[in-house]
């Protein structure tokens, strides 16, 4: 998973690739999947810093669109430091075990990563793509369970289909049919461990009108059918 963390006070270092970096307060830094790196406190001055760990389908492309790279992945002063703190510390505040607990934790590490984004140094043509990147992403997010196509997210928008696939690629990294269906393959993964609806009925509910397709394109994406994901979900949680 990714963690970020963002220093409140203090100060401290992380090596990585055997370079070592120094850090202050109001600077933030992300550790990789899979990457080792050493982190250590100042011993003069020892930072304080809120952190969240995450991951998902959609992350590394979310994250490509924020000033983080893994040839740098660290933002000194970052400019909206104070309201990402806010959020971090929401995100713990929201702690628990319930579904509402982990909507409003995810909730609000979207808000967080749309805050890094937000304070992105890009050029001012790179913004706007980033504008219509998340005005697509909002379309899909309230009208995913409709028969929607990439020409509806477009007409919203108000791009052509061809802009609308090149600020996606260039933002994302991915087409805008292939994140409407990763993010609804991920609604029915989250169906599927917890509802007891039928594949069809889920199917339906995430905006595929024809079952037998709805199977194929799961499949795909997850190496699995859905009925079998199913199954190991549900034998998953009982042994957890």
């Amino acid at each position: 998973h990714y963690l970020i963390h963002y220093i409140i006070s203090g100060k401290g270092h992380y090596t990585l690739n055997g370079k070592k970096h120094f850090l202050s307060a109001g600077d933030a830094f992300l550790v990789y999947p899979n990457t080792e790196i050493t982190y250590q406190a100042d011993e003069n001055d020892p930072w304080e810093y809120t952190w969240v760990g995450f991951t998902g389908s959609d992350a590394a492309m979310i994250l490509r669109a924020t000033d983080f790279c893994e040839e740098k992945p660290f933002i000194r002063n970052v400019p909206n430091g104070d309201d990402i703190k806010k959020q971090l510390i929401h995100i713990y505040d929201a702690r628990g075990t319930e579904f509402e607990n982990a909507l409003e934790m995810t909730g609000r590490l979207y808000t967080t990563l749309a805050l890094f984004i937000n304070a992105a140094s890009n050029q001012p043509q790179s913004n706007s793509t980033n504008s219509y990147v998340q005005k697509g992403i909002e379309y899909i997010s309230a009208n995913y369970s409709y028969p929607i196509t990439v020409e509806d997210i477009a007409s919203y928008i108000g791009l052509s289909r061809s802009h609308l696939f090149r600020s996606f690629q260039s933002v994302l990294g991915v087409s805008p049919k292939e994140y409407l269906t990763d993010f609804r393959i991920k609604q029915a993964c989250y169906l599927l461990k917890h509802s007891n609806l039928s594949i069809t009925a889920i199917a339906n509910s995430i905006g595929f009108d024809n079952s037998l397709y709805f199977s194929k394109t799961f499949h795909k994406i997850k190496g699995i059918s859905p009925k079998n994901y199913r199954i190991q979900s549900k034998k998953n949680t009982r042994n957890s």
